[in-house]
């Protein structure tokens, strides 16, 4: 079901809303518990940063996970990601509240993902995004699979296709030079 890189840029220059699963698209997947069963994740800073660029350049970031983690909440605080919804092992209720939320139809919307439980808000949304180590079944649903893997800088490649679909990328990197 992937589609040409042309499609792609088309699609792209249209989202206003990245969602975003976290296990295994924001983190590798792993998780640390402590004997007392606190959990630690690890967050790539070039995805954060990619983020960060991407809302600058008006497009939103959402986080819509199966599991609930005080992690998520100060990573989504700290991202200033605006929509978090969490605890959702069936995704699709909470996709419809963020389409109500937002206003956005599908077309306007992606979604990055790495397991089934992604698939189903993967098929409404225009842009269907899938890390390079998901689930082979989910790579076959994705309109696209990133280059590089969950937790690794797939986040942020993304951010970065998406942004240059909207002709704004070297304006936004030259930035950096000023």
């Amino acid at each position: 079901m992937t589609i040409s890189k042309e499609e792609f840029t088309q699609r792209a220059s249209q989202i206003k809303l990245l969602i975003l699963d976290v296990d295994g698209v924001m983190t590798d997947g792993s998780l640390f518990l402590d004997n007392d069963g606190e959990e630690y994740k690890a967050f790539n800073s070039k995805d954060g940063h990619g983020i960060r660029m991407l809302q600058e350049c008006g497009v939103e970031a959402a986080i819509l996970t199966g599991r609930k983690s005080k992690l998520v909440k100060h990573r989504s605080k700290d991202l200033d990601i605006k929509y978090v919804m969490q605890g959702y092992r069936d995704k699709r209720p909470a996709y419809d509240d963020l389409k109500l939320q937002t206003g956005l139809s599908d077309e306007q919307v992606a979604y990055i993902g790495d397991d089934v439980i992604d698939l189903p808000v993967m098929h409404q949304v225009g842009l269907a995004i899938a890390v390079n180590d998901a689930h082979h079944f989910v790579k076959q649903h994705a309109h696209w699979i990133t280059d590089t893997v969950g937790g690794r800088g797939a986040v942020r490649e993304i951010c970065e296709q998406i942004i240059a679909s909207h002709g704004l990328l070297d304006e936004k990197l030259n930035s950096y030079l000023k």
